[in-house]
């Protein structure tokens, strides 16, 4: 169990001892004193179920954009507005295209002495709708500034009409028109433009100097838990069950090649969705995705090849990139988790994981019996059409000791070698479930187990 608790260390040794006191004394349950132990979550890692867990501020798990990514945000801001006006010209064009195509005909009509009869006056709305076009070209014109400024540069500079000798010789009502013509330029162009554009930045620049404060403030007093997943076991877990060799890329693993494609498909697919739902709340999730989307299942399409001497891109040709294989009705299935619903996976909460029952060390191999009146061993299921599976533990084959931490994946799993070998019969379904994770062997009878010769 994991128990965390916000106070002093005195505070969660009481919690601790009052835990051990009632698993012991009310649930009788053994305890392993020496393996129980306080650690602070700020100053170091904690490991618990294959995970590493550790306090941090609210700025590592959220940091802030860099001014890289902030510049490239810009541009791709800027590249979408600049997209997003080419449309608006686009249908504009169109449309003005089609207005004159419609005015060209009807001009030609006329003057070919065609009259146009209508049950209705359409004057009043062609005169509407004009209007409002008008307005929205000129309400779109307002509000750039760049443009605003540009004319008012140009209508205000320059002009003989502002100098005083040029002024007395004029008529005054010439004079008054040009002045009132200059405030109403001045009014509608400059002022009113690069005040809304000085409240616009003043009210950003204290927008982001409120949040500033906000990150800085929260980074000093809140601690929040990230959760990772331990890459580099993850990768020596790979590389020891033979996905990849020693330079990191996918290989066959050739123990597989006697199954079937169905099956061999699905032992991949259990292994690969065991290991997402495992750590789907990992900060780091996105490794974990690298190594299931990349080397399980390329690894999974050469074992395919070395079993039909084909190569890869014949064996992707046909499978597809999703693994995809067909059923006895004739109907497409897939097992193994597609690229989209890999990408689609994460940000879920720390929950309860799902056993995995040393899944990556455990392969059935199916066997080729006349006697299938075995009933399957799976609780609660009485199907009588059963398959008989040989349980072999890749383990084995690899020559390595679970108990040994130096020889094999600390946290990793193991299936006890007593079931080594052997044999059990399963229905259908059952047996798809058990590869793909769907059930463990907590759910399974194995005092049932059969002998084969």
């Amino acid at each position: 169990m994991l128990v965390v608790t916000s106070g002093s260390k005195m505070l969660t040794i009481e919690v601790r001892d009052r835990i051990l006191a009632v698993l012991e004394r009310d649930l009788e349950v053994k305890v392993d004193k020496l393996g129980s132990s306080v650690h602070s979550a700020e100053s170091e890692k904690m490991e618990f179920l294959g995970m590493e867990f550790q306090a941090v501020p609210p700025s590592v798990l959220h940091p802030p954009m860099s001014e890289k990514a902030k510049r490239a945000r810009k541009m791709y801001l800027k590249r979408k507005a600049a997209k997003a006006q080419e449309l608006k010209n686009a249908r504009e064009t169109r449309r003005k295209k089609l207005g004159l195509k419609i005015l060209s005909h009807l001009f030609k009509k006329v003057r070919r002495g065609h009259e146009f009869e209508f049950d209705f006056q359409i004057e009043s709305e062609v005169q509407q709708l004009f209007k409002e076009w008008a307005e929205e070209v000129v309400t779109e014109y307002f509000k750039s500034p760049e443009h605003c400024r540009y004319w008012h540069r140009l209508l205000t500079s320059g002009d003989f009409l502002s100098l005083a000798r040029v002024r007395d010789q004029l008529p005054p009502e010439l004079v008054d028109s040009y002045d009132k013509f200059q405030k109403t330029l001045d009014r509608f162009l400059m002022p009113m433009r690069d005040c809304g554009t000085s409240d616009e930045e003043e009210r950003l620049a204290e927008e982001e100097e409120r949040q500033y404060e906000k990150r800085t403030v929260q980074d000093l007093t809140e601690l929040k838990m990230r959760v990772n997943a331990p890459i580099e076991l993850v990768r020596k877990a790979v590389k020891l069950a033979g996905f990849t060799n020693s330079m990191g890329r996918p290989r066959p693993i050739k123990l597989l090649i006697c199954l079937d494609d169905t099956d061999i498909i699905n032992w991949y697919a259990g292994v690969g969705r065991r290991w997402l739902d495992f750590f789907c709340c990992c900060r780091n999730f996105k490794m974990v995705k690298t190594v299931v989307s990349y080397h399980l299942r390329f690894s999974c399409f050469l074992t395919l090849a070395e079993k039909h001497e084909c190569t890869k891109r014949q064996a992707i040709s046909h499978y597809s990139k999703d693994l995809k294989v067909t059923n006895d009705d004739g109907v497409a299935e897939v097992h193994f988790p597609t690229e989209r619903e890999i990408r689609m996976m994460g940000d879920k909460n720390l929950s309860d994981p799902k056993p995995v029952d040393g899944a990556l060390t455990m392969i059935f191999v199916r066997l080729a019996v006349d006697d299938t009146t075995y009933p399957c061993v799976a609780h609660f299921c009485a199907e009588t059409d059963t398959v008989i599976y040989r349980i072999r533990l890749l383990q084995n084959r690899l020559n390595v000791d679970p108990l040994n931490e130096k020889k094999w994946v600390q946290g990793l799993s193991a299936i006890h070698e007593s079931l080594n070998k052997k044999c059990l019969p399963l229905c259908p379904m059952h047996a798809s479930d058990l590869l793909l994770g769907k059930i463990t062997l907590q759910d399974i009878d194995c005092t049932r187990f059969v002998d084969v010769e």
